[in-house]
């Protein structure tokens, strides 16, 4: 178990306080249509605070929890983008991946060493994972020595095709976004 801690850059709907619990502890997000199980730590985040990435947010995809269009990060994009960093734990992070891919946290003890090797290493990258639509890496930078991670889909996922994501979605980011004092930061480039 890792307890090495990152700073998760959420950029989607896991920047609202509520529905990032759900991957937490386990739960079903207010207007969403699957549960998670939760992580195998499920104590909160350290810290949480409003950032900046470079790069933009496109949707693509179809989520089976939102319905309509899922948010990916492109740190090649023409950002900034709005986020939310949540000061959690490696296997938290891992476990967070694993969930987004439909899996039980703790089936990839192979994910959370390679989570981790990638976090020691200093600088910023981009590190493929798997195949899945939330399967890469990209860290960003640190602060004050901790690093700051997300995940996407790698630059040759099938699901780049843009799609419109759905009301619900779009209110339950902007809604976490402004909970750290992004205010009306959050304008999607929806298609």
């Amino acid at each position: 178990m890792s307890t090495r801690r990152v700073w998760y850059a959420a950029y989607g709907s896991n920047t609202e306080a509520a529905r990032f619990d759900c991957y937490l502890r386990g739960g079903c997000p207010a207007g969403g249509a699957r549960t998670h199980p939760g992580c195998r730590d499920t104590s909160a985040p350290v810290d949480t605070k409003a950032l900046w990435l470079p790069g933009s947010v496109y949707f693509a995809g179809s989520s089976t929890v939102w319905g309509g269009g899922m948010a990916f990060y492109d740190p090649a994009g023409s950002g900034p983008v709005a986020a939310r960093g949540w000061l959690i734990t490696v296997q938290q992070l891992a476990d967070l991946i694993t969930q987004e891919m439909h899996g039980e946290p703790g089936s990839r003890p192979d994910l959370e060493r390679r989570v981790l090797a990638i976090v020691r290493r200093s600088g910023e990258g981009v590190h493929r994972l798997g195949t899945g639509r939330y399967e890469t890496l990209v860290t960003t930078r640190s602060l004050d020595g901790t690093p700051v991670v997300t995940f996407t889909a790698d630059r040759a996922h099938p699901h780049r095709e843009r799609t419109r994501p759905s009301p619900g979605y779009l209110t339950t980011i902007a809604a976490g976004l402004a909970q750290v004092g992004h205010g009306r930061a959050f304008t999607p480039s929806i298609l």
